[in-house]
């Protein structure tokens, strides 16, 4: 069944596999990106998650132009890097609230229309890091992990309504930042993955397309890794 579905940072990376997937899948679909050039094959809004205007205005946009959506997808995010003895306030809480307090920005605005449907699907795109820690990622991990508890009480609030709420959460991924890494270091990494390589975003995209499906319709409260193998027992 087709219904509008809305991912913002939709415009590159993890994001657009998304997008393309839940067109594929018969999904009207909204990308939103903050800055640069968006594809031309999708409706797109700007949005910069970091602010509660930006959210509300879009949303109001989407919903003159669209209609209200019923797929959301919370992708949009960014990291900051760094040893923790070196990480800044400004670069904890900056990652915190593009993350975290970003993805509870988009989630909050979206329930409004979704308790109007009484149906509807909040995904949020997180990572294995938030579950198995990183040394260099406090930041990012920290608000990686709180999307959990996030997600989860979301379905828990909202559950009676039709409403799901879930976590994908990411190994290492082919994306443009990982494309700059040295041949050594990707080996590394692929070393670590018990399945020996790197995902696709596309692959990334197929999980979100099947919770965003019919056939997911009684998955919940999960956190679903698709990380190779990389985060098991956590």
């Amino acid at each position: 069944m087709s219904s509008l579905a809305l991912v913002t940072g939709g415009n590159r990376g993890i994001g657009l596999a998304i997008a393309h997937a839940l067109k594929t899948a018969g999904h009207d679909v909204v990308i939103t990106y903050r800055s640069g050039l968006a594809p031309a094959d999708f409706k797109a809004v700007v949005m910069d998650v970091t602010s509660t205007k930006s959210v509300d205005a879009a949303f109001d946009s989407i919903e003159a132009q669209w209609g209200l959506p019923e797929i959301i997808v919370a992708n949009a995010g960014i990291t900051k890097d760094g040893l923790v003895m070196r990480m800044s306030d400004a670069d904890f809480e900056g990652v915190i609230n593009a993350n975290l307090t970003g993805a509870f920005r988009v989630a909050r605005r979206a329930t409004k229309g979704l308790l109007k449907l009484k149906r509807g699907r909040l995904i949020f795109i997180g990572s294995i890091v938030g579950a198995a820690g990183s040394a260099g990622q406090v930041n990012y991990a920290s608000s990686k992990s709180g999307l959990v508890g996030m997600a989860r009480s979301f379905a828990r609030e909202i559950g009676s309504r039709g409403i799901t709420s879930n976590v994908i959460a990411p190994g290492f991924v082919e994306t443009d930042m990982t494309s700059t890494l040295d041949e050594k270091r990707r080996n590394e990494i692929a070393a670590s993955v018990p399945l020996g390589r790197f995902c696709s975003a596309e692959e990334i995209a197929s999980v979100v397309a099947f919770i965003a499906s019919p056939q997911a319709s009684y998955i919940t409260g999960a956190l679903i890794p698709v990380d190779g193998g990389l985060g098991m027992g956590h």
